[in-house]
């Protein structure tokens, strides 16, 4: 087949061919061609928010947000927060914007009559219909693309505290099925659309040259098995020669088991909220089925891979007999951390308080008839 044939090939050099004359023409108004399709689209669409947008035109997270800070500093858009939804940032186009939108439009029209000169309306009509085909095939796999992405918002690059025994890097997905009051990582819960991303090949790209130093990484939220990538990036994690620690809640129990029949987790560390009656209001959910979590916990309980099973007490959602309850409901297990509340003004609810340290060595008693090693963490025991 001839390089002629090739239509990504074909495509790359009408789509640079289009830039180039957008970039000249639109030099005056000191933006490019990105911008010309970005404020098309969010003029037809007034309101639009930037992941609509994304997904409209099949952009980067990355590409958007800098490109609108562009707009908004040049006055062609202004950013709003939804009414219904904080998170979301919704797009409006300026007067500014609005006064040469017909002249951007005749723009478009003049070089579009250019290209299409010698073309037939068969021909044309034919071509877009091809195109348009064309243009849903690659827009699924995009997606399929996406769907397999993960979306990291942090990086501790060094720690000693995260993974017991082990120097570690610790990174943090976004995204929770949980709605934890207490959760001191709200903005990994309520994903805000101007969040700054870390690609998976930059946190892979820092590990690879710091994998001498390294034991392991740590990979916490959210909730990392929400990714449908997880297996792909744990797996490229192992190949650099480091463990891996999963922190989770235990709602995906085929994913946890997967990994770790593979043989790609280490250590898992999960979350036992509350006693099962109290489970609901724990993770601030007005029902929950307790099924995935049951299934997760008696797989680690049959020791498949090292765990802890760990649990942050607050005043507000614990007693002392809640946890001879949590004690029988995990008997057998190795290890069971108290981890005391702390408020770190970033919580999902506010007010809520820590127990203090005569209470926090009663609930540890009520499990230690039921559990190997109990330990309370992050306070010195007497």
């Amino acid at each position: 087949m001839s390089e002629k044939n090739y239509l990504s090939l074909d495509s790359s050099i009408l789509y640079r061919c289009n830039q180039k004359h957008f970039d000249k023409l639109l030099s005056k108004y000191d933006i490019g061609y990105t911008q010309l399709i970005l404020l098309t689209q969010i003029y037809e669409c007034e309101g639009i928010s930037m992941n609509e947008l994304a997904v409209l035109g099949v952009f980067d997270k990355g590409t958007i947000t800098k490109s609108v800070q562009r707009l908004e500093q040049l006055s062609y858009l202004r950013v709003e927060n939804s009414e219904t939804d904080k998170r979301l940032k919704l797009l409006f186009t300026t007067d500014k914007t609005q006064k040469i939108m017909p002249e951007l439009y005749r723009m478009r029209q003049e070089w579009n009559s250019y290209l299409c000169s010698d073309i037939s309306a068969e021909e044309l009509a034919q071509y877009n219909e091809v195109q348009a085909r064309l243009i849903e095939k690659a827009k699924e796999y995009a997606q399929e693309f996406e769907d397999e992405q993960i979306r990291f918002y942090g990086l501790q690059k060094l720690t000693l505290l995260d993974y017991p025994g082990n120097l570690a890097a610790t990174v943090f997905t976004g995204g929770c099925n949980f709605r934890c009051p207490f959760c001191h990582n709200r903005s990994l819960v309520f994903l805000n659309e101007n969040d700054s991303e870390i690609a998976s090949d930059d946190i892979l790209s820092y590990l690879e040259g710091r994998k001498k130093i390294l034991d392991g990484v740590c990979i916490s939220g959210g909730e990392p098995l929400l990714h449908k990538g997880i297996r792909n990036f744990i797996r490229q994690v192992k190949d650099l020669g480091l463990k891996v620690k999963l922190d989770t809640n235990g709602t995906n129990y085929e994913t946890l088991k997967a990994l770790v029949e593979e043989g790609l987790i280490d250590y898992v560390a999960m979350d036992i909220k509350n006693q099962p009656k109290k489970y609901a209001e724990t993770i601030g959910l007005e029902t929950f089925d307790l099924k995935q979590i049951e299934r997760s916990k008696n797989y680690l309980l049959e020791d498949h891979v090292d765990y802890e099973f760990r649990t942050t007490v607050v005043r507000e959602f614990h007693t002392v007999s809640d946890f001879e309850k949590i004690g029988r409901w995990i008997e057998g297990a190795k290890h069971y951390y108290l981890q005391n509340f702390e408020d770190h003004g970033t919580c999902i609810q506010q007010g809520l308080s820590e127990v203090d340290l005569e209470t926090l060595e009663k609930m540890k008693e009520a499990v230690s008839g039921y559990v190997k090693h109990v330990e309370i963490r992050g306070i010195k025991e007497n």
